[in-house]
């Protein structure tokens, strides 16, 4: 078994919660634990959006012993809004609604992603690559615009004594930086739109975001579709 293949993308069940907890922490030590998403918030996306969560489940340690039961090492959530492009401003805490996603419209006809997240041990592995085409399938099923987020900036700080925020967005695009997040979101076909201020408390990064949109070429030009 490759390590590829010991990682498999599933569907979010209610014995993920907890692991999906403990995940936050470990991906997100930066972030406030506020803006951390716990059990009970994944207990209810099972109520309010279960297609919109996708959970990487890997049957093997990082050293190839196997592994029962698997361990959950990734996750790639979010939900279905109208979002007005031209007026994106927004926080990450509102707009996920302290992690309860009670801003899910059924009819919305964007995918907003509210998080993408690895175990560092598990990372360089594709699955952060895995868990976006899993968001960008879920889109072409339901017949959705595309993806549209606010990206974690994580290697903003250590240029920020330097570089503002736009400044280091546009050198990451440009290719004359690499950061850890947007880079790898460029590489999958996300574009950026601008930047946003104050979306994320953390410090690190002094609360800097990118806003990034894929836009689903397969898109029918309605208002998408029930996910039943």
């Amino acid at each position: 078994m490759s390590r590829a293949d010991a990682v498999r993308i599933v569907p979010l069940e209610g014995w993920h919660a907890p692991h999906l907890e403990a995940l936050q922490v470990t991906c997100f030590p930066n972030l406030a634990a506020a803006e951390r998403m716990r059990a009970e918030h994944f207990l209810h996306h099972l109520e309010v959006f279960p297609e919109g969560t996708f959970v990487a489940l890997a049957d093997a340690a990082p050293d190839g012993a196997p592994l029962s039961p698997p361990r959950v090492v990734g996750l790639g959530s979010g939900f279905r809004t109208e979002f007005d492009l031209d007026h994106p401003d927004h926080t990450f805490g509102e707009i996920i609604d302290g992690g309860w996603f009670g801003h899910h419209d059924p009819h919305g006809d964007w995918y907003y992603g509210a998080d993408v997240s690895v175990h560092p041990e598990y990372r360089r592995r594709g699955i952060g690559g895995r868990l976006y085409d899993a968001r960008k399938a879920l889109c072409r099923h339901l017949d959705l615009r595309g993806i549209v987020a606010g990206g974690a900036l994580p290697g903003f700080a250590h240029h920020k004594h330097a570089l503002s925020a736009e400044a280091y967005v546009a050198d990451v695009v440009a290719g004359a930086l690499s950061d850890p997040t947007l880079s790898m979101q460029l590489r999958h076909g996300f574009e950026v739109l601008g930047v946003l201020e104050a979306y994320l408390d953390d410090a690190a990064a002094d609360g800097w975001a990118s806003l990034i949109v894929w836009r689903n070429p397969d898109w029918s030009g309605g208002a998408g579709r029930s996910a039943a």
